[in-house]
């Protein structure tokens, strides 16, 4: 049984999340966990400027209103979709976003986080999807970003960007494996290089991916002297693509300070659900 943590803010993009990944698993046993952190105004502002009475009555305040906004996400969830193999928990809880999910992934052996992102475009970027940004980095799981501008359509064609930099230990892998074959799935496997050839490592990666999808379709592209991004709006239009997977490897200060990362460029203007999973190397650092 899968298990699937489907964070909300009760908004109309968390839900839009919710209802692609109810109709992405259907009819394949899963717990979801509705998940809703909240965190007072005096959990910013220090005990210090609010009494201790007064702080503790605002906490109770919106732990009510987590608790109640859970409820009509659920009986929503329900009158819209009936799935006997599917189950939900609502999770409330006083905490952080990224923490509260990476200790359910702990507890709970979680295998995804689907969640939603309303996309920016120039000076938005700074406002909009640093939630879905800050989750991303920090959670130890594939993360599946849904755009809120996306309605649900059957993953038939899958694109995996890589470098074939990988660690063939990495488990996430497994989950879009899985998403390939429960919906007859092609993964289109992208290459994306400038002038350089695979060495023998990524070779050895590029044959094991070729057995890892062996009961799947799926084939390899090579795009040389294109940028990734570029690459992969390239094979968006041309193959149709309707779900996107990359690999989110550890960068260094220096990296993220000169350039500005994929993964972001990618979760800021992706118009269809990006799953990014988390190398071993960033897991672990």
């Amino acid at each position: 049984m899968k298990k699937v943590i489907l964070p909300t803010d009760f908004s109309e993009n968390a839900y839009n999340a919710i209802r692609y990944a109810v109709q992405l698993f259907k009819d394949e046993p899963c717990t979801f966990y509705l998940l809703n952190t909240y965190t007072p105004a005096s959990y910013y502002v220090g005990v210090n400027m609010v009494n201790s009475y007064s702080a503790l009555e605002l906490e109770k305040m919106a732990s009510a209103k987590s608790r109640k906004g859970l409820d009509e996400v659920e009986e929503r969830i329900k009158n819209e979709f009936v799935d006997a193999k599917h189950i939900f928990v609502k999770l409330s809880a006083f905490n952080m976003l990224a923490a509260e999910i990476n200790e359910l992934i702990a507890n709970q052996n979680i295998d995804l986080v689907v969640m939603g992102t309303t996309g920016a475009t120039g000076a938005k970027e700074v406002f909009l999807g640093t939630q879905t940004m800050h989750t991303i980095k920090r959670v130890e799981c594939p993360v599946v970003v849904v755009p809120a501008s996306f309605h649900y359509e059957v993953p038939k064609e899958i694109l995996f960007a890589t470098d074939f930099k990988f660690d063939r230990e990495n488990k996430s892998f497994s989950i879009l494996r899985d998403i390939s074959e429960s919906h007859t799935s092609r993964t289109n496997i992208l290459n994306a290089y400038h002038g350089t050839p695979l060495n023998d490592s990524q070779k050895d990666n590029k044959d094991f991916l070729d057995a890892y999808f062996k009961n799947v379709a799926h084939i390899f592209h090579t795009a040389e002297g294109v940028e990734v991004v570029e690459a992969v709006e390239a094979l968006q239009v041309k193959h149709k693509i309707n779900f996107l997977a990359m690999i989110h490897n550890k960068h260094t200060f220096f990296e993220n300070l000169l350039f500005k990362p994929v993964i972001n460029q990618l979760v800021y203007h992706t118009q269809v659900p990006f799953m990014v999973i988390p190398s071993v190397e960033r897991i672990h650092s």
